[in-house]
């Protein structure tokens, strides 16, 4: 990345203001040390502004960058002293959204261990199967997950939260020193379609990541910022890394509640919420206080943008909403702004400074604008693998999704699904997606999902599942109709079914193989 666009960025969001001499020597004295891992950012902030609070819990209690960091460090050596956790190790972390989680990760990285970030949504076996794979020489989890930790091995030690606390109090006398390697985060992929695989992230370089991200969503130095995302998925742990960098304080509930979240936003002065999609439908859903928080970034990934929630959102909070398409193993591919939503509130955006992206049909050759194809992207965060040695297809330096997409003639992005999501009936491709983004525009529909299904005849045929909102009605054949008006026949779902609520996972994305035992 080209210096002169990295020093401008960096001016424009508050980055490179005067200091105090002293502190700025010693914060560009952590990053040389320690490099651009957790640690080494954590270690930048306490040395620049050690007063500032860093983390604020739903309770309101504070703790500033240098207390996080001295805690992170006893944290440290108490793993080491007490456990005999070094380099190379895998330290797993189940763990909700509060700063225990934080200093446990950044342990981790300051003994040159890697953190494993379980999704706090696994089941028992889940948990067993993944302590297993990635060879876990400690578990540390909350309290809550107790039961669900029955059947792991005898001999895994699991520190709880009584533990961790000890830790941090009983931790022994002694200096930490660059570790001889670093220690990576593995990010566990969202195991919507079975056992979730660990993806090694690669440690930062330089400002490049960093520079990507704030030029296009405009976060800002000593920023508060609510991260609604859960921190052991990949964009709630990358608003981690972004805030630390920008010495921003972080304001944290173990659990996402619309009503809470919303108070916290005002009585807390936040001008940035990280989150997933979801939750932006569930913040529409519960009253705004009055005054409403004055938000200056909205930001979410993790999944699609359903049909009218950007129009929704931005006329309800204002022009603040910005979506990154990403992935575990890419980081980020594109990102949508404002403007970019106003105009079609579906699109995934333009991809950042220093991205390639490219859209091929199967023999590797680029389409057409318009015409759907392979999404490739290449950044300087592409994942270093699997944990079990498989990797991804690449294609000159570019990595493949594994999702479907096109680009039109304005160069936004638009993202139809997954590959194996796209669906054959009666010889005709089908993306659910288009048929979900439709449905979901309806006023009785609070959420919809749209999945493919077996079908003697057909092959396969769509199967819409809808949750209405409060009081509301529809009629399946009135469903069939709307869709019918809008989309080709093959578009139309044979199956139109109403349930409660769409089953998700932790980061809200909906469980397909949830609804299709429906089917049997």
């Amino acid at each position: 990345m080209d210096l002169p666009f990295v020093v401008a960025t960096l001016t424009r969001r508050g980055l490179l203001t005067p200091g105090r001499p002293v502190r700025v020597a010693s914060q560009l004295g952590a990053l040389r040390r320690w490099g651009w891992s957790l640690a080494g950012e954590l270690r930048q902030a306490a040395a620049r502004d050690p007063g500032r609070p860093a983390v604020i819990d739903e309770h309101g209690a504070e703790l500033t960058y240098q207390e996080l960091l001295d805690r992170s460090e006893r944290v440290a050596r108490s793993l080491r002293a007490g456990l005999g956790v070094q380099a190379g190790d895998r330290v797993g972390v189940l763990c909700r959204n509060h700063h225990g989680l934080i200093e446990t990760v950044v342990a981790a990285t300051l003994l040159g261990a890697d953190a494993v970030l379980v999704n706090t949504g696994l089941s028992a076996a889940q948990l067993a199967t993944v302590a297993e794979e990635q060879a876990l020489r400690v578990l540390v989890h909350d309290d809550d997950f107790t039961e669900r930790l029955l059947g792991l091995p005898a001999e895994l030690p699991r520190i709880d939260e009584r533990a961790l606390a000890d830790l941090v109090t009983a931790a022994p006398p002694g200096e930490l020193q660059p570790p001889e390697r670093d220690g990576r985060i593995i990010v566990l992929t969202s195991g919507t379609t079975g056992t979730p695989k660990g993806a090694r992230r690669p440690t930062p370089n330089g400002f490049g990541p960093l520079v990507s991200i704030i030029d296009r969503i405009p976060l800002h130095a000593r920023d508060r910022v609510m991260i609604a995302a859960p921190l052991f998925h990949t964009w709630g742990y990358a608003a981690l890394q972004v805030s630390f960098a920008l010495r921003a304080t972080i304001v944290l509930h173990r659990r996402f509640d619309p009503a809470a979240t919303l108070t916290a936003l005002g009585t807390q002065g936040c001008d940035a919420l990280f989150a997933v999609p979801v939750m932006l439908q569930r913040l529409l859903e519960v009253p705004i206080p009055d005054p409403r928080p004055t938000l200056k970034v909205v930001a979410v990934s993790g999944s699609a943008l359903p049909g009218g929630l950007a129009h929704r959102f931005m006329n309800t909070f204002g022009d603040v909403l910005y979506n990154l398409y990403g992935s575990t193993e890419v980081s980020w591919a594109s990102i949508a702004t404002p403007p970019d939503l106003r105009q079609a509130p579906t699109t995934a955006g333009r991809p950042p400074h220093g991205t390639r992206l490219a859209i091929l049909d199967d023999t590797g050759a680029p389409v057409p604008d318009g015409r759907v194809g392979r999404i490739l992207v290449g950044n300087e965060m592409l994942f270093e693998g699997y944990t079990s040695g498989l990797r991804r297809e690449t294609h000159d330096g570019l990595l493949d999704t594994g999702d479907l997409g096109r680009i039109n003639a304005e160069g936004l992005l638009f993202v139809d699904g997954r590959a194996d999501d796209m669906i054959v009936s009666g010889g005709e491709n089908v993306f659910p997606s288009e048929v979900e983004d439709l449905i979901a525009q309806l006023p009785q529909v609070r959420e919809a999902a749209v999945i493919g299904v077996p079908d003697d005849e057909y092959g396969q045929r769509l199967a819409a599942f809808l949750a209405l909102q409060p009081g509301e009605t529809l009629d399946p054949e009135a469903v069939r109709e709307y869709v019918r008006h809008y989309l080709a026949r093959f578009s139309v779902p044979r199956d139109v079914v109403f349930v409660k609520y769409l089953p998700r996972n932790a980061t809200g994305k909906v469980l397909a193989r949830e609804l299709r035992r429906y089917y049997g």
